[in-house]
């Protein structure tokens, strides 16, 4: 594995973890994330630390990866997601982009799939 995927896949496990530091540690200090349209989502471990710290809250949070690719600085993972919406657990694709520099992500785009809710009958 080389350093690209392994920076982002320790990126993954601290996500699945939950762990919000260790999370935070993969990135760069100063670090933006935007959605895949441009639009910028936070700046900066503590923006980053408000958005996710909420997101840690799901009991069924778990990206659970599909496929990766890497070419030169830029790793891009299609994962699918559980999540606790607030219509009830369910699932979504994302493509995420990471752009890594001096060894810590740098940038990281996100474009959602649409939610698709789990059968509550299950």
């Amino acid at each position: 594995m080389d350093e690209y995927s392994a920076l982002v896949q320790r990126q993954l496990d601290a996500y699945n973890n939950k762990d919000i530091d260790a999370w935070l540690n993969t990135y760069a200090k100063d670090a933006k994330q935007f959605s895949l349209q441009g639009e910028c989502l936070a700046t900066g471990h503590e923006e980053m630390r408000q958005r996710m710290v909420i997101r840690f809250k799901e009991p069924d949070l778990h990206a659970h990866l599909l496929n990766r690719i890497v070419m030169e600085n830029v790793v891009v993972d299609h994962e699918v997601v559980t999540r606790n919406f607030p219509e009830g657990k369910g699932e979504m694709e994302m493509l995420c982009v990471y752009q890594i520099e001096n060894g810590l992500i740098s940038t990281a785009s996100f474009s959602l799939g649409q939610p698709k809710l789990h059968d509550s009958n299950s």
